[in-house]
């Protein structure tokens, strides 16, 4: 039998110094957590903490589990990745207004609708802190700040609006100096089965102090907020004598309890169909009090599970698969080293990017789409030594600079291969090297080593490598030629970028029918 270990606060809290402003109010949201975590019964080293970028994003470093510091807005992505991967973590995502809404706001709403088992906490202090105040997703129209000097124009982000029309199975609002419902709220979060989203009301004591002090004010908190109560009317006030019931339009009002009953009052109900939270989510500050609670929480299917069902389903019908097949059951290349520069071109303004590969050259299939047989003959299935390339240009790598261009001239070719005592090649010399290196540079070329002046670093093919993929060399790197080896690195003939052409021509030009 495994001994369970009992764990406190003090498990949870990293050696990490807390590197957040005094009085902010992350350092609640943090206490709060450590608080809670001990009393979910799951083993410290399943817990994962999932970041993006801001203030609140520095959360992992101070929490003693596992965690990520991951990349701006894309938390809820890892995440997702995650649980799938091992669906007996707890997985929570750590996340700002700015973080969650602005550039990470896409990837809120699909891990959101998906229903992943992970948990959502939102700090939302209505502004960006981290990078010295500018207007977020949920600044209020009208706030001035460095990036909105005049008052920003936009309408804000209600973020538990938002999640809610994305049909979060969990959603809930709590308040950073509220700490004891806070951690309340955490819990409720933690046991849901599906995407948990909690938005925390927090200050941000530099750039937007007091922004929900209508919320904290325990002068005036009474009278802003309506604590939500599964199965309770919705009552609030300093002296419980206000309540909110639906008016014959289907819209909240607020009523005094001097003149209407108890009876009579909206009853909440975590259960109730989505659009009665989406209604609670749209009250706010100064016509209603604004709702703090569960607003929902449903059953859904949830996304691993259906994700893993459908794997064991298809493991059941097709066999366990393989990655290497698979990898290598269609067009594959294989990435040369120092590429860059190579074959006696240099890569430069000149060289075609990749993209234009395939519209220089409309019309020809380079790929087996559909399931559909390509026409013969193929840049897939003709190899390069279908057109009989011939054999190159060679000298040994010892001759003269003056001797090599002297060769080049005689035979009329752009392309030497050079070769060293063992007629393996060594490195190539061509019209490119003679323009970018010799010419208008060296006074005395007898005096100087071709050694000196090739292009050391070649790439080459055998004469079974395709057509197709000699051309995707060509216009990926501007070679001309490209030298044929044998299995010993002998170099046997040259492909030219004429002759592909000359290929291509009588092959797929348009008057013969491919």
């Amino acid at each position: 039998m495994s001994e369970t270990i009992e764990l406190t606060r003090k498990d949870f809290v990293s050696d990490q110094t807390v590197r957040w402003c005094p009085g902010c109010g992350d350092y609640a949201i943090l206490a709060q957590m450590q608080k809670v975590l001990p009393e979910l019964g799951i083993p410290r080293e399943k817990f994962v903490f999932i970041s993006g970028i801001g203030c609140s994003s520095r959360f992992p470093y101070y929490m003693n589990t596992y965690g990520i510091h991951s990349i701006h807005g894309r938390a809820p992505t890892l995440a997702t990745g995650l649980k799938i991967a091992n669906p007996n973590l707890s997985v929570w995502v750590i996340t700002g207004d700015g973080d969650g809404l602005s550039i990470g706001g896409n990837h809120l709403l699909h891990v959101v609708r998906r229903n992943v088992d992970l948990n959502i906490i939102l700090f939302n202090n209505r502004i960006y802190g981290l990078t010295k105040g500018q207007y977020s997703p949920t600044s209020l129209r009208g706030t001035k700040t460095k990036s909105s000097p005049l008052g920003t124009v936009e309408h804000s982000f209600n973020p538990t609006s938002v999640v809610i029309g994305a049909e979060a199975t969990f959603v809930a609002r709590t308040v950073d100096s509220h700490v004891q419902h806070m951690a309340e709220i955490f819990k409720r979060a933690a046991e849901h089965k599906g995407t948990s989203f909690v938005e925390v009301y927090q200050n941000c004591v530099i750039f937007n102090d007091g922004t929900w002090s209508y919320a904290t004010d325990r002068n005036t908190k009474d009278e802003n907020i309506l604590m939500l109560e599964d199965g309770k009317p919705m009552i609030f006030g300093k002296d419980k004598d206000k309540g909110i019931r639906l008016s014959g339009y289907l819209e909240p009002e607020i009523v005094s309890l001097a003149n209407v009953a108890e009876a009579d009052l909206l009853y909440h109900n975590e259960r109730a169909p989505s659009s009665l939270a989406y209604m609670l989510s749209r009250m706010r500050q100064p016509d209603f009090p604004e709702p703090i609670g569960v607003f929902r929480a449903v059953e859904e299917p949830i996304y691993e599970v259906g994700v893993m069902r459908q794997i064991d389903e298809a493991i059941k019908r097709r066999g366990k698969g393989d990655l290497r097949k698979l990898y290598h059951a269609a067009d594959t290349w294989e990435v040369f080293p120092d590429a860059e520069r190579g074959n006696g071109h240099q890569a430069g303004e000149d060289s075609p990017p990749p993209g234009e590969f395939d519209e220089a050259y409309p019309g020809v299939v380079f790929h087996e789409e559909g399931g559909l047989t390509p026409a013969k003959p193929s840049l897939l299935t003709d190899t390069l030594a279908d057109l009989d390339p011939p054999p190159p240009l060679t000298a040994p790598v010892t001759i003269s600079l003056a001797e090599a261009v002297a060769r080049l001239k005689k035979s009329n070719v752009g392309f030497m291969a050079l070769l060293d005592n063992n007629d393996k090649l060594v490195g190539v010399f061509t019209d490119g090297d003679v323009l970018a290196k010799v010419a208008c540079q060296v006074e005395h070329l007898a005096e100087e080593k071709v050694k000196d002046y090739m292009t050391a670093s070649v790439t080459t093919l055998t004469g079974q490598a395709t057509i197709a993929q000699a051309l995707h060399l060509m216009a990926l790197h501007n070679f001309r030629h490209i030298p044929i080896v044998d299995s010993a690195g002998r170099v046997e003939s040259v492909i030219s970028f004429r002759s592909v052409v000359r290929y291509l021509g009588q092959n797929f030009s348009a008057g013969n029918g491919r």
